[in-house]
């Protein structure tokens, strides 16, 4: 990967954009979501919320049930952990859109024909769009605020042939993006334009329904905080996070916090409605949570407290609750518009993006 990076590096005068170095490092032949190392659960770099355990799952599908389809859209769908939970709560037509080979593979071993997969989005979706930690995924541009003007923030190669920093007056939308952001300099950021293409095209092709983008992130006046002055960017490997991102270029996971903002007015720019907006904790209690953990044999400490464990992973401010977040946009009737989806039913912040 590292021989690739630097080869189209050399192609391109000496620097290419972060957003293309991320494609490269996670999507390419080569990168990180095509490779077949483990990638979910306790033997691979990180767990998300459907791997710790079917409850995250569970309650989702209150939701789900809880809207007039039986089409379910999952872009993305990782070890196929939630898929499997969700088919098994709700009769459903379940399908999966995975640009990944390897990760493709693996959800045919495990879901053993539940589920149908597609290479694009269809055309005149009527249903439920579920994407789970899938935008943090997605390429940004990284951009530097400094007392010489905005620069966009590249990937070069130093004289021993590792790759380092390189910057240049930012342009275009780039530059025009970065103008309507005040932050004071200096300061470093990420700018998501594939993340808000991504919803203006799922926006296009659904004719009636929700969409539920389910990650880490914030709005906008949270992402662009004065503390947040080194931006977002993250990798994790074997479980362990830092900031060097060009550490192992297409061995480990490299991601983004989610401007959940920016995906809101994307979706509204092309004739959504956003449905509601809260954190990951307030959303599953809406839910239900506590109900399909009420479910449980409290009696029996061996079925119930991995349950328990599961539940404070999910809700815990201090674990997935408050710095992951749930964003549902759709197109929906009015009578379904009448009162607030059910996750949102009570501490909803649409108002804050």
């Amino acid at each position: 990967m590292l021989a690739r990076v630097a080869s189209e590096i050399a192609q391109n005068q000496g620097w290419i954009s972060f957003a293309r170095y991320m494609e490269l490092a996670l999507h390419a032949p080569g990168g990180y979501y095509a490779g077949g190392a483990r990638k979910f659960g306790a033997e691979g770099d990180f767990v998300t919320a459907p791997e710790l355990g079917r409850l995250f799952g569970r309650t989702l599908a209150r939701q789900l049930r809880d809207l007039p389809f039986d089409q379910v859209l999952e872009v993305g769908a990782g070890s196929g952990a939630l898929a499997e939970t969700l088919v098994g709560e709700w009769k459903c037509e379940y399908i999966v859109l995975e640009t990944s080979p390897e990760l493709r593979d693996r959800q045919r071993t495990r879901l053993k024909g539940k589920v149908r997969w597609v290479d694009s989005l269809p055309q005149g979706l009527r249903g439920v769009i579920v994407a789970n930690e899938l935008v943090d995924a997605m390429p940004v541009h990284a951009v530097a605020w400094t007392a010489q003007g905005i620069k966009e923030r590249g990937v070069g190669l130093k004289k021993d042939g590792s790759l380092d920093w390189r910057e240049r007056p930012a342009s275009g939308e780039i530059l025009a993006r970065a103008q309507g952001i005040e932050v004071q300099p200096p300061y470093a950021s990420e700018i998501g334009l594939t993340g808000q293409a991504w919803m203006r095209t799922l926006a296009e092709r659904l004719e009636q329904g929700a969409i539920f983008v389910i990650d880490y992130g914030f709005p906008r006046h949270e992402y662009y905080h004065p503390q947040r002055a080194a931006g977002t960017l993250m990798c994790h490997h074997r479980h362990r996070a830092h900031g060097d991102v060009f550490a192992r270029p297409g061995l480990e996971d490299l991601t983004a916090h989610v401007d959940f903002t920016a995906l809101a007015l994307a979706a509204r720019a092309a004739g959504l409605e956003v449905l509601g907006y809260a954190t990951q904790a307030q959303f599953l209690v809406n839910c239900g949570i506590t109900d399909v953990l009420g479910q449980a044999n409290v009696e029996n400490a061996l079925h119930y407290a991995p349950l328990a464990a599961e539940a404070n992973k999910l809700l815990s401010p201090a674990e997935m609750g408050e710095l992951f977040k749930v964003l549902a946009v759709g197109r929906l009737s009015r009578r379904d518009m009448e009162k607030p989806l059910l996750g949102f039913s009570r501490g909803d912040r649409s108002h804050t993006l």
